[in-house]
């Protein structure tokens, strides 16, 4: 989403964040608190104003959820529309068969035990014992339509007043769309703005310094809350010249490839395979990655090819902690996003990134479109794949076959398994499979993942569950669209050495990610204080396509600050939100947001103003 747009008007946009705030503080202290569980979100919905039924909370708490965030929370409400009146009369009219505006205790039960999310009777009587209001033993629905609607709005309402009851609550919490920091806060006094252009980075460098100076004195005109102002104008043609060309010869020099995917986890993070590589003696190296094109549907184009990627390049200590980062992907060559550089003899982690903005979770299930088939019944009788289904099973082979030899390895086809299943299979089982299915140099053909996937439909006569569950967890949705994930691919040039690449784990290493990408940030950019506060600063990375913030709490106490994007242009930030808050625990850093131009031919601007919100 666009830092200017919005899909809703401004006061329409103010109007129901509040909705989403007070419902979400009135069950957890903080909008910073993550939903933990299948009945606090239920509990969390039902102060909305929703009424979820099983299959809605089974629909955005799955098996792999393991929590939800208030970001999470204001999506699932703008799919679940408000329960109304007119609706339920229509519901309750196909149910009184005689039409006199009553409905039996009998003609209730028919209806709730055989129909669409079935209860049981103990359930129906308790409903009843409920609705029934005159003690009549019949219920009349249209006082029971105008209770229920009146309870959800009482419900809202609750939420709403318990909310503007605690102002300093009201400004604690994140999703705060209506509030802006006073304008004394981000006055030329308290917070002189630092105006970075990329063609003029000695005039940037003399600004910063200057900016450290008067930051150090003391402010007469000091806000009471401490903030920082922070803007980057880029323009469409400053990165042009900084493009790495391709070494000549390149063809000549040792070459290693592996494919990987990011995929879209539901507790909103994103996850990918590692590797490591091995050079035995020093080299000139040339990395590349880059999203993966995949062969079906050739008229139409990937959408995920716009997504951006990088590569961070770590040395292999025997700990964590002994890891030190060495280089990353800067530079952009349409697609591609490249290093090149000399490399020591060693051992070195490849860790794959995309920032987030462009790779979005979105909803798989999408009520509008028939679910694709997946199975059909030839005129034999034999169940078989459907057309689709093997146009995108091929396209998942294509993905996991890591190395690019046309074969899955054990190893290879453990990956897929993992993800889909969560299971890994053994060497006993892939001895069996040889049995059963097409291999060759004990390796999974093409033709054998498609055996291997038709006999798990025979399995279960036909039905597509554990087929959908498959499909979903390698992110496609229901109608055999790639939504939630974006395949890749890594080539690694070296001139003088051969080199060998292997992929390690799925999410092998993710607070090795972070700390490589915390150490990009803060070794290319100075720290700056939020005002009136020594121990909080803000790190602004600008690199030649990304912008990138970190925040560095050194206090002995956790932080939350307030950060607001709304005077951004043409720009998108991973968080997915124009205003949002960041829970920084004591002595710690944490990356705030990645931001992306949306439209790449046009100039951008990042303006950023965090502020730190007052503790309750």
């Amino acid at each position: 989403m666009s830092f200017q747009e919005s899909p809703r008007s401004s006061d329409e946009e103010e109007a129901f964040y509040t909705l989403c705030r007070a419902a979400y503080v009135s069950v957890f202290r903080s909008s910073l608190t993550n939903i933990s569980s299948k009945q606090q979100l239920c509990r969390v919905l039902q102060q909305a104003g929703r009424n979820p039924s099983h299959a809605t909370l089974n629909k955005y708490w799955t098996t792999r959820t393991s929590k939800l965030n208030f970001d999470d929370f204001c999506e699932i409400l703008k799919c679940e529309k408000k329960t109304e009146e007119p609706e339920l009369m229509r519901a309750f009219k196909k149910m009184d068969i005689n039409g006199d505006g009553y409905i039996s205790h009998n003609e209730l039960e028919l209806a709730l035990t055989t129909r669409g999310e079935k209860m049981t009777n103990e359930e129906v009587n308790a409903i009843f014992s409920l609705a029934d209001i005159n003690k009549d033993g019949k219920l009349d629905y249209a006082e029971f339509c105008r209770l229920f609607v009146s309870t959800a709005e009482q419900c809202q309402m609750a939420a709403l007043e318990k909310l503007e009851a605690d102002a300093k609550q009201k400004r604690q919490n994140f999703g705060s769309q209506s509030y802006s920091p006073p304008k004394s806060s981000v006055s030329s006094a308290s917070a002189p703005a630092v105006q970075v252009t990329a063609t003029q980075h000695p005039e940037s460098d003399a600004t910063f310094r200057k900016e450290s100076r008067s930051s150090s004195r003391p402010s007469s005109a000091r806000s009471r809350r401490s903030s920082l102002s922070n803007s980057v104008t880029l323009t469409s043609s400053s990165t042009k010249a900084a493009q790495i060309p391709e070494p000549l010869r390149l063809q000549e020099w040792h070459h290693g490839s592996m494919k990987g995917c990011f995929f879209f986890e539901d507790d909103g993070s994103i996850s990918s395979l590692q590797y490591q590589l091995h050079l035995p003696q020093k080299s000139t190296v040339y990395l590349t990655i880059q999203p993966l094109s995949l062969s079906y549907r050739p008229d139409k184009p990937s959408p995920w090819m716009s997504v951006d990627t990088a590569l961070f390049v770590m040395t292999a200590g025997a700990t964590k902690d002994d890891s030190t980062l060495v280089c990353f992907t800067e530079s952009n060559d349409k697609d591609k996003y490249v290093w090149k550089g000399e490399l020591h003899a060693g051992t070195y982690n490849l860790l794959p990134f995309t920032s987030g903005c462009r790779l979005k979770k979105k909803n798989k299930k999408s009520p509008s479109n028939k679910p694709v088939d997946l199975v059909h019944r030839s005129d034999s009788g034999e169940i078989d794949l459907t057309r689709e289904l093997r146009e995108v099973l091929s396209d998942i082979f294509e993905v996991i076959d890591l190395d690019c030899n046309g074969l899955l390895s054990l190893e290879e086809y453990n990956f897929f398994e993992l993800r889909s299943s969560g299971e890994r299979c053994d060497k006993d089982a892939w001895a069996i499979c040889k049995e059963n299915f097409d291999m060759r140099k004990n390796q999974l053909t093409k033709q054998g993942f498609m055996e291997l996937n038709l006999m798990e439909a025979t399995e279960k006569d036909g039905d597509p569950a554990d087929l959908w569950v498959t499909l979903e967890a390698m992110g496609y949705n229901r109608m055999l669209e790639l939504v939630e994930a974006c395949p890749f691919q890594i080539d690694v040039h070296c001139e003088s050495a051969q080199l060998s690449i292997q992929p390690l784990s799925l999410d092998s290493g993710q607070k090795l990610l972070n700390q490589a990408i915390q150490k990009s940030i803060t070794s290319r950019t100075g720290a700056k204080a939020l005002r009136g506060n020594d121990n909080v600063f803000i790190y602004t990375f600008k690199g030649e396509h990304r912008i990138s913030s970190l925040i560095a709490n050194k206090s002995n106490q956790k932080v939350t600050v307030h950060v607001n994007n709304e005077q951004s242009r043409n720009c998108c930030s991973s968080r997915g939100m124009t205003v949002f808050a960041v829970e920084v625990p004591a002595r710690t850093k944490m990356v705030c947001q990645h931001v992306l131009p949306i439209c790449e031919k046009q100039d951008w601007t990042y303006n950023c103003v965090e502020s730190i919100l007052p503790s309750i």
